[in-house]
């Protein structure tokens, strides 16, 4: 059926949503024939290719993407990506009439307006083979390398081949698999598709094609070709080149596809290949013409006025050679029918508007404003239209795990068999309700249907990742692998050595056991769904011992291992006693809630000119909850830089100050503290409150007014440095205490920080909190909010690290410049500025160049700062000064000399300077080419380049705290504790010290319990199959994260994420998952052990105790004998079970019933 309205070609078709548009471009080309769809980028023609796959599987989809680099850049594109570029040209150009009616072009704007070589070059450059032919196989060889294929000793990429005597394996582009030949003497005898991972035969296959590697070829006409054509280009100079000397002794050079067009007769268009097609525009396509033109237009001036200083000149050829231009593109749209998607109905009054009659989808406000899935709400929604108009219904999901779990939610509302899975949509009937695996952000509706979106029902995408919030033992858990030999903690028996994982029979069901080896070489078998009993002895190479031999094991079933772990608890408990001197004061003592003001407060939020990303809110939340808790709080906020934690401190200061106690911000750097200012100073105006800051940029007497206005309470909210520290200065009524970036201050410092936070409240922004800052964050004697979400659109920085080259550098500044952007050069010390400020002043002498320093003048620095931030100079010359904090969004590339000098912390806070607004943001790390790195400061630089996500700094001082150890709370004292009983059980035991503390309950050590887990033996197969996870690490970290899981919705986003990576669950891990949830409840009932067989099952309660005996009784005596209660205080209950797989709902059913006992 049609699920639009009928449509045909014109300039504009309208009605065309996102996804809508999607239906319509399928409609055309099943209706239309042959098209060519031009995408606004990358990433919207990755979903159109996706989407049409399953909306029109008719359809024969042919992708030509863009090169993934700048335009006359010294970096040459992806090989697999030039292989699918000449895979669809090659098609296009010799196969035009074995083209499908229904075949589409599927393109992008920059790859839409990039020349290419002429359909003559594939006609020369490939050949055709087949079982039986007759070629040399040193012909071959011979046309592989001249196609620009690499000869290589085993065949792994795409653009390889090999010779081994008679066989040749060669990967072409376009194919998913290298292919095999197998020659006879000159005659192919067999050909084979492998797998390039194990070199195994995986398919046979009597035909292939082998197209050129490249978009040229390097042989000797061609280089003749390209060395006439540069000279008389660029002049006889150019000969020294290395790109050049390079071609002209048939080499690859970086980058030399910018100089396509000197190794072919002519460059045509991409429409050259397809003259008579449509061409349908994207939403937003011609925009983005537009902004390619002026990129390309400026590339070009920035390379065409490069200077030479020392390095490799770079001539780039005239934009026309290599780009269409606009006038170019006006006259292609006058030959070739053009027509543009619009996202709006057509306008009225004109029937002669072509509209699709897609429109906005349905939206369920009321359960996202709880922050709950929507399902209800959409399974009202669905059942209202199955009454009403009777459109077919199809909920979108973006992965075959979201798929089944939406699934699985639908039918627990509505009942079996409502919801049908489709792999078309062409399956959609009226009335029906789909799922179809097709990513969209949001639904839509037309008169024919109604889509519903994943993101709509949950907010977000199931399938993926959540942010956690996790105990600080779920943490180390996660941050530390478990190979065989580490020496491993059981809370109930102490240190042993891990020896792999087994399978073994238990009651007729397989089960998934790690081998622990103890003292003598006694075993014991733990089954995974207990694992949560086990710890990690060490931290992951933090010199804790993770594998070592420095601990003796315990022996299984002494006393010893008890005897100690009492002991340390005694001590634990006393080391918490001295931490909550500080900390549980403001845990315990009462203090006077602070209560947003709903008006004010919400026309303050108003102010922020972003939005607030989900983790920011809940942050936020958090603080505010804190506040009103009316007991002081120490919260940690990690977050990147830039995702926003200034804006929970804004918000937390405010709500303070308007309840009449005053804030103080310390900041570690005078220019963080001026920024501060400026900042809580632009948000506070209209506000009755007077706010001060203190620095060394302060005046004498201006100091000395603020002093006494907090002293006698005038100002509200003051900002400084260490200054504010000075037990000299005096606060009036003192009540929230934001301590930014913490790890920057000194010792001293931090002491005088602890003394203050008493009973005020406290909170502490950090990216890369110091281990210790992190350890107690985890310890919950601080807590902590994660902000791991990045605000909406922002881009990763893109980091190179590399020697100091001024080419590179000069194309990186000129690059920025010609975007409106300034530049940050650091330097690692004051000596180093002058020197660098006169290479870069040589790379752009027209630059506006400022320096600063930590040893300028006050006001000289505040003068320079100002300048810049205002955008009166180009490139800010300095120090580490500006490593905290500083928030220019038009600063979007940093050049770090001697970026070796830095460390990793340091090198993540200056590159956290950049990339803060919407704009792609680039760090250069450069070295001194002349010197050898150590290997410290190279592995510094490689963490570098791979933390290159957005949100790594929590894992940077993850990473950091697992190098270095977790540190300690109080001091090397207790390093002894961690070696006895491992650093993750004493983690656990200060968490519980703490907690108990925290509640006021204090116990003998013998009643602090460390863990307990259920039994739980139903005889069913409980384990991951190898043959479903393959890889050891990975089944051992899926074993921890699911004994872990605490909710249903950490198990319905698990569940639809092993979907996803492994395909169908089999019934083994469905009963994993089955007996998790049974152990969850058998905690809440206290229930500590179940067997279950044929006949029925037994119930054993932890110490024989239940907490309501009378209600227990009670409920036995409803049971009319099924079930009775043993002299040892066992439940038997009598029920016939001979299928193992009933029993695991059966035991659930009887456990929930004893929970709600309790």
């Amino acid at each position: 059926m049609n699920f639009i309205n009928k449509i045909e070609l014109n300039s504009s078709l309208w009605g065309c949503p996102d996804g809508a548009h999607m239906l319509a471009v399928a409609a055309l080309a099943e209706a239309k024939g042959q098209i060519l769809f031009v995408a606004r980028d990358d990433a919207r023609l990755a979903l159109m290719r996706d989407a049409l796959a399953r909306l029109a599987p008719s359809l024969d989809i042919l992708v030509f993407p863009a090169w993934d680099c700048l335009p006359y850049d010294r970096l040459s594109p992806q090989g697999a990506l030039v292989g699918q570029r000449i895979e669809t040209l090659a098609r296009l150009a010799s196969e035009p009439a074995a083209l499908t009616a229904n075949t589409i072009v599927l393109t992008t704007v920059n790859a839409f307006l990039q020349r290419v070589p002429p359909q003559s070059y594939f006609a020369e450059s490939s050949l055709h083979i087949t079982v039986g032919q007759t070629i040399e196989p040193s012909a071959l060889a011979t046309f592989l390398v001249n196609n620009a294929y690499l000869r290589t000793d085993t065949v792994r990429e795409t653009g390889e081949f090999a010779v081994r005597g008679g066989i040749v394996d060669v990967f072409p582009p376009g194919h998913a698999n290298p292919v095999r030949l197998d020659f006879f003497g000159d005659d192919i005898e067999t050909m084979r598709s492998f797998d390039p991972s194990n070199q195994r035969s995986i398919g046979k296959a009597d035909r292939l094609t082998l197209h050129p590697v490249a978009e040229f070829r390097l042989n000797s006409q061609t280089v003749e070709r390209f060395r006439t054509s540069y000279l008389a280009t660029f002049g006889a100079t150019a000969s020294r080149d290395a790109l050049y000397e390079s071609v002209s002794a048939e080499r690859m050079h970086p980058g030399i596809e910018h100089w396509l067009p000197l190794f072919h007769t002519e460059m045509v268009r991409l429409t050259d290949y397809c003259p008579d097609w449509p061409i349908i525009l994207d939403h937003e396509a011609q925009a983005a013409c537009v902004v390619r033109f002026e990129q390309i237009a400026d590339f070009y001036e920035a390379r065409a006025d490069s200077g030479d200083d020392g390095s490799s000149p770079y001539r780039p050829l005239d934009s026309e050679a290599l780009y269409l231009g606009a006038d170019e593109l006006e006259e292609l749209s006058a030959k070739q029918h053009v027509c543009s998607l619009q996202r709006f109905a057509a306008p009225d009054g004109s029937g002669s508007h072509q509209d699709a009659g897609g429109r906005p989808g349905l939206t369920f406000t009321t359960a996202m404003a709880r922050g709950q899935s929507a399902v209800v709400e959409v399974v009202e929604a669905m059942q209202a239209e199955m009454t009403g108009q009777r459109r077919p219904i199809v909920i979108a999901a973006a992965s075959e795990g979201a798929a089944v779990r939406l699934d699985e939610l639908i039918g627990e509302q509505m009942g079996p068999g409502h919801v049908t899975r489709i792999d078309s949509l062409n399956a959609a009937k009226p009335g029906g309700i789909y799922i179809i695996i097709w990513s969209l952000d949001a639904g839509f509706q037309s008169d024919q249907l109604l889509v519903i979106a994943e993101a709509d029902i949950f907010g977000q995408r199931l399938s993926r990742p959540q942010s956690k919030r996790g105990k600080g033992d779920d943490f180390l858990r996660e941050v530390s692998a478990l190979e065989t030999g580490d020496l491993v903690v059981h809370a109930e028996h102490g240190i042993g050595r891990y020896d792999g994982l087994v399978t073994i029979n238990s009651a007729g069901g397989d089960h998934d056991c790690l081998h622990l080896v103890y003292h003598g070489g006694d075993k014991l078998y733990l089954p995974v769904e207990n694992i949560e009993l086990l710890s990690r002895y060490g931290s992951g190479g933090s010199g804790s011992g993770g594998s070592g031999s420095d601990a003796q094991l315990d022996k299984l079933g002494g006393a010893a291992w008890q005897a100690r772990v009492a002991r340390i608890k005694g001590r634990v408990r006393i080391m918490a006693e001295q931490l909550i001197k500080i900390a549980a004061q403001r845990h315990t003592a009462k203090a006077e809630p602070l209560l947003a003001t709903d008006g004010l407060f919400a026309e303050f939020c108003d102010r922020f000119s972003f939005v607030e990303t989900d983790d920011q809110l809940n942050a936020i939340q958090d603080v505010i909850d804190d506040l009103a808790s009316g007991k002081a709080s120490d919260r940690l906020i990690c977050g990147d830089v830039g995702f926003g934690k200034t804006e929970v401190a804004l918000r937390a200061a405010f709500i303070v100050a308007m309840a009449g106690y005053q804030v103080a911000l310390v900041a570690p750097t005078t220019l963080l503290a001026r920024q501060h200012g400026k900042e809580f100073t632009e948000r506070f105006a209209g506000f009755p409150l007077k706010l001060g800051v203190l620095s060394r940029m302060t005046s004498t007497s201006d100091a000395k007014q603020i002093r006494e206005d907090l002293a006698s309470g005038d100002v509200q909210v003051v900002i400084g440095t260490h200054a504010l520290l000075a037990k000299s200065l005096s606060f009036n009524n003192l009540g929230l205490l934001i301590v930014d970036e913490e790890q920057h201050f000194g010792v001293g410092q931090k002491e005088r920080l602890k003394e203050m936070r008493g009973d005020i409240h406290v909170l502490t922004l950090s990216a890369t909190p110091i281990p210790r800052t992190l350890q107690m964050a985890l310890s919950g004697v601080r807590e902590m909010s994660l902000i791991a979400t990045p605000p909406v659109d922002r881009l990763a920085v893109r980091t190179f690290v590399g020697p100091w080259d001024g080419v590179v550098l000069r194309e990186a500044i000129l690059r920025e410049m010609f975007r409106g952007g300034q530049i940050f050069v650091v330097c690692p010390r004051i000596d180093d500025l002058q020197r660098v400020y006169d290479r870069v002043r040589k790379l752009v002498p027209d630059a506006r160049i400022l320096s600063a320093h930590g040893r300028m003048p006050a006001a000289e620095l505040d003068d320079v700062m100002t300048k810049f931030a205002d955008g009166e100079a180009d490139i800010l010359l300095s120090t580490n000064i500006i490593e905290s904090g500083i928030d220019i969004p038009s600063a979007n590339t940093m050049i770090i000399h001697r970026a070796d000098m830095f460390g990793l912390s340091q090198l993540y806070q200056l590159r956290g300077r950049v990339g803060r607004g919407r704009q792609r943001a680039y760090a250069y790390l450069t070295s001194d080419p002349n010197r050898i790195l150590t290997p410290q400061a190279r592995r510094r630089l490689e963490v570098m380049q791979t933390l290159d996500t957005l949100g790594a700094g929590f894992t940077l001082a993850s990473y950091d705290m697992d190098i270095r150890g977790a540190g300690n709370l109080l001091g090397d004292e207790q390093s002894g504790h961690v070696r006895e009983v491992g650093v993750e059980l004493y983690q656990e035991m200060l968490r519980q010290a703490v907690d108990a503390a925290k509640a006021g309950d204090v116990k003998d050590d013998e009643d602090t319990v460390v863990e307990w887990t259920p039994q739980i033996n139903l005889g069913l197969e409980v384990r991951i199959p190898e043959a479903y996870v393959p890889d050891l690490t990975v089944r051992l970290s899926l074993y921890r994260r699911i004994a872990g899981l605490s909710d249903m919705s950490e198990i319905d986003a698990i569940l639809a994420e092993l979907v996803d990576r492994f395909g169908t669950m089999p019934d083994s891990v469905r009963n994993l998952f089955a007996v998790i949830e049974i152990k969850q409840l058998c905690k809440l009932s206290n229930v500590e052990k179940i067997d279950a067989g044929p006949k029925g099952l037994s119930i054993g309660f932890r110490d024989n105790q239940f907490a309501n005996p009378e209600q227990l009784v009670g409920w036995i005596a409803a049971q009319q004998g099924r079930v009775q209660l043993r002299g040892d205080h066992k439940l038997i209950i009598k029920q016939t079970l001979p299928q193992a797989s009933g029993r695991a709902p059966v035991c659930k059913g009887i456990v929930q019933e004893l929970v709600a006992l309790v």
